[in-house]
């Protein structure tokens, strides 16, 4: 199967730039955005730093407070372009308003659709869970730059890449400046290829991501699960930032 061949699950289609503004000024009626001092969005001041707190779970990595009352599940692939606008958009929204505070976790879990994603997942978990974010982060806030160069590929190298073993994927990651990302947060040459080389945790990665595609019903990306429940409909920031708004609304939260 040829490189791109891997990449014919299409993600979700982008709401235009005119409606997504609507939908932010009109998700809470004026009464629960992140900017209103009477939001229930707005922290208590006993603790403000609960979004630094990364904990490994068997499917991904979870951001926030372990007791929290409300827990997002965020499923993303890191060749998508809807899931780096998300976390340009709303992660850091939600980073000062709902995890800082402690009202919510939000865990990350990857559904690997094609071998780039395998590797770059691979990437993200590589080095201390403390430092997940930034890891999660610098891939997707630089991936028009990397994704890029994959799209500029010979043929040749990506058919090789398509075949996703450990050859597939230190080849992958050197010619797309993967390993050299890493490694400027501080991630040894040597650690980074242990973890391109580790195929049980490859093996770990799919497996995952099947298990939670036949759980939820994941069909696209971004997608979200809140509570427990797939948010149906529900493929970026514009469209969860209301359904946060409703659920930590005045008067509707459960602590």
């Amino acid at each position: 199967m040829k490189f791109w061949g891997f990449l014919a699950a299409a993600s979700m289609i982008a709401i235009p730039a005119a409606a997504q503004q609507t939908a932010l000024e009109g998700a809470s009626n004026g009464q629960t955005e992140l900017s209103n001092p009477g939001s229930a969005f707005v922290g208590d001041g006993r603790r403000a730093t609960w979004h630094a707190n990364v904990e490994r779970t068997e499917r991904g990595f979870r951001i926030g407070r372990p007791d929290a009352e409300a827990a997002l599940i965020e499923f993303i692939s890191y060749t998508c372009g809807h899931c780096a606008s998300f976390t340009r958009e709303g992660e850091g929204a939600l980073d000062l308003a709902l995890l800082a505070p402690g009202h919510m976790t939000v865990e990350v879990r990857p559904v690997i659709r094609n071998a780039i994603d395998l590797t770059v997942s691979m990437l993200v978990q590589c080095g201390g869970t403390e430092d997940f974010k930034d890891r999660h982060r610098m891939y997707m806030t630089r991936q028009a730059d990397w994704l890029g160069k994959a799209q500029n590929a010979p043929q040749s190298q990506q058919a090789l890449w398509a075949r996703g073993d450990k050859a597939a994927r230190a080849s992958m990651a050197s010619a797309l400046d993967l390993d050299d990302m890493l490694a400027e947060r501080g991630v040894s040459r040597a650690d980074i290829n242990t973890c391109l080389n580790d195929d049980a945790a490859a093996l770990a990665l799919i497996r995952n991501g099947n298990a939670d595609r036949a759980e939820f019903a994941v069909a696209g990306t971004p997608s979200f699960a809140l509570d427990g429940q797939l948010l149906t409909n529900v493929h970026n920031w514009a469209a969860l930032y209301p359904v946060l708004a409703e659920r930590f609304r005045p008067g509707n939260t459960q602590e």
